[in-house]
């Protein structure tokens, strides 16, 4: 990385990508005085968030899949399995890295399925009365790598 001039600093909406590695230079530099403490706390909450963000979106896809192979037990496919395979190994892995989040997918379950019931049933062409109103799948269940809803094919 080029060396960076801490004399003039750059403004957080003028240049995010400078401002944020002298950001970091000023606290590996411990001249704490000179951070813009504000905008770096704002930026360290919003990788939380990020990661919050990502389970939802992640339990969204997971969810509408599980839906469609309950629901369509004659269209399943090894592209439906794999996706339900994939959401379920990257949550997890994201509560691996960040075991706070172990509680998450459970507060993001009827967001998720409100979301996930949408695409569903754009994607199937099934009357939304075919499906459940509330998501009839616990955290724990959509987690599960052994749970697969539906009768057996």
């Amino acid at each position: 990385m080029n060396r960076i001039d801490l004399k003039r600093l750059a403004s957080y909406d003028e240049d995010f990508a400078l401002w944020s590695a002298e950001q970091a230079a000023l606290l590996r530099a411990g001249k704490l005085e000179r951070v813009d403490l504000e905008n770096v706390a704002e930026e360290i909450e919003s990788l939380g968030r990020s990661d919050r963000y990502e389970i939802d979106s992640r339990m969204e896809v997971l969810i509408q899949h599980l839906l469609k192979w309950q629901f369509q037990p004659e269209k399943r496919t090894n592209s439906w399995k794999a996706s339900i395979r994939e959401q379920r190994m990257r949550i997890a892995r994201l509560i691996a890295e960040s075991p706070s989040l172990k509680p998450y997918p459970a507060t993001s379950v009827a967001g998720s399925f409100t979301i996930a019931l949408d695409k569903a049933i754009s994607e199937t062409q099934l009357p939304e009365s075919a499906f459940p109103a509330t998501c009839p799948y616990t955290a724990a269940q959509i987690l599960d790598d052994t749970f697969w809803p539906g009768p057996s094919k």
